[in-house]
């Protein structure tokens, strides 16, 4: 019988002590993968965290709450303003001295308040003030049966001098004023005309929807139990030589800034899209939820700075934003979240309203000298009666998330975005009371069957056996939203 070695059998034999690939275990072979060279390097075992933190959560959870839901949809309202305030086009000559013709609500946003032109609230014997073109006149309405308000100057023969372009003119109504003995008429006081209505209360309502967002991970059998070189430390704080541990720990970590993500990006979809039909939108709820930017865009005010490149650099444009801010809610108390160059600008606008010492910079909580680390930033500072709290937000600064973006689209760039802190009250329709809830909060679905605010699951035959797939899968699944109170009182920074 004839024994044949293989064709790999290491057999030759040395002359003398030395290491040659004929004589020793050499794992840098296409058979051995590299573990036996002869000059081991210096192994560092330990993996290099080269990008700090990677996570950007955590926004949401300083400035707003959370919050269970049941249902398809968030339905809440808002008040509308207590004082009547219009713009139109004024006629120098109407039918007495002048008309104002309604042309929008104080906001310009009438689909937004629930305006039309037939509910503008101006009504017979009201005192009104009609400005325009410097010029401020006070007026009694004699006729408000329709959007053409026909009024007569208290102190002039009529509105000369006032801006008859299309909404030039804004209308303000501070008073009434009757004759003896008279009724509530809608009109001039012919005996046709009826009893003026009176205003009601109105409101503002907004609908937001939560989205399902899921995401996974899966680890085979063999390489859950494969033990590597590499010591890894994930995110949550996990530590080892198992690989999967960190990718797991990775795969959670970039759901959760998903999470955060969309409920800042997101979008309504329209019900015309291909995105409505993929996602199978009704028409009743659509596709999509409105994230913390499109609201503010749409509902709230958007500042651009007085370049265009950075927002808020100077005073001039702070006090822009105070006066808007004037306008709406007069919250007084906001906190900013900005990219790393506003952040900047920032702390040089209120750099250059110190004078500087003889003996050097001298701004700053107090005056540094020369023995201590220079402090050249600043957290917070008040204008007027406004306190702003500055930080630094890491999602607009990151490349792999906003701040890739808004080096790709600089004209479109996000630069900050000031949350009023504090809380509003608004009526909820679900719980049917008025209540206060912060500016912004999280919407999840959850019950006694199923709370999906965060779920998180595992299947396969690794560990506890639920399947016969040979691997293991973590799952992931949140369905929510975010409801922006009071967008009126945000600003966005661009």
């Amino acid at each position: 019988m004839a024994i044949t070695g293989g064709p790999n059998l290491n057999s030759v034999p040395a002359s003398q002590k030395q290491t040659l690939s004929t004589n020793y275990l050499d794992l840098s072979s296409a058979d051995n993968a590299g573990w036996g060279q002869q000059y081991v390097p210096d192994l560092m075992e330990k993996e290099a965290e080269v990008f700090g933190p990677r996570t950007i959560a955590g926004f949401l959870s300083q400035v707003g709450a959370e919050e269970a839901m049941t249902a398809d949809q968030v339905v809440w309202s808002e008040q509308s303003r207590l004082h009547i305030s219009v713009k139109g086009t004024v006629i120098v000559a109407g039918s007495t001295n002048g008309t104002f013709t309604v042309t929008s609500d104080i906001d310009g946003n009438e689909a937004a308040d629930g305006f039309t032109l037939a509910n503008h609230g101006v009504r017979t014997n009201d005192i009104v003030l009609i400005a325009s073109a410097g010029i401020v006149t006070q007026c009694l309405v004699v006729d408000a049966d329709t959007a053409v308000i026909q009024v007569e100057p208290y102190d002039k023969a009529d509105l000369t001098g006032h801006a008859t372009g299309a909404g030039a003119s804004t209308l303000l109504v501070v008073g009434s004023e009757y004759q003896k003995g008279t009724s509530y008429l809608d009109g001039n006081g012919a005996a046709a005309d009826s009893r003026t209505p009176a205003n009601e209360a109105s409101f503002k309502t907004f609908t937001n929807k939560p989205i399902i967002m899921k995401d996974y991970y899966e680890v085979s059998g063999s390489d859950a139990s494969r033990i590597g070189w590499v010591e890894i430390s994930a995110e949550n704080g996990q530590s080892g030589y198992l690989w999967y541990l960190k990718a797991e720990a990775d795969t959670r970590a970039r759901f959760n800034d998903y999470v955060e993500m969309a409920m800042l990006e997101s979008v309504r979809g329209s019900n015309s899209t291909v995105v409505d039909t993929t996602l199978g939108a009704s028409s009743d709820a659509g596709v999509g939820t409105q994230g913390l930017f499109d609201a503010i865009t749409d509902r709230g005010n958007v500042t651009s700075g007085v370049t265009g490149v950075n927002a808020a650099t100077d005073l001039a444009e702070f006090d822009a934003i105070l006066a808007e801010f004037d306008k709406q809610g007069a919250i007084e108390e906001y906190m900013m979240f900005v990219n790393r160059s506003t952040s900047l600008a920032i702390d040089d606008m209120l750099a250059s309203m110190n004078s500087y010492g003889a003996g050097g910079t001298s701004y700053g909580v107090f005056n540094n000298s020369e023995d201590m680390a220079l402090n050249l930033g600043f957290t917070g500072f008040r204008r007027g009666s406004y306190d702003f709290y500055k930080s630094d937000f890491r999602y607009l600064n990151d490349l792999a998330t906003r701040g890739g973006i808004n080096s790709a689209a600089t004209s479109a760039a996000i630069r900050g975005v000031m949350i009023p802190a504090g809380t509003s009250s608004v009526y909820d329709q679900q719980v049917g009371q008025s209540m206060k809830r912060p500016f912004l909060h999280v919407r999840y679905r959850a019950s006694q069957t199923d709370d999906r605010r965060m779920k998180s699951w595992v299947t396969g035959s690794v560990g506890a056996a639920t399947s016969a797939l040979d691997a293991m899968q973590m799952h992931f699944l949140t369905e929510r939203c975010l409801i922006t109170q009071g967008a009126n009182n945000f600003m966005l920074m661009k």
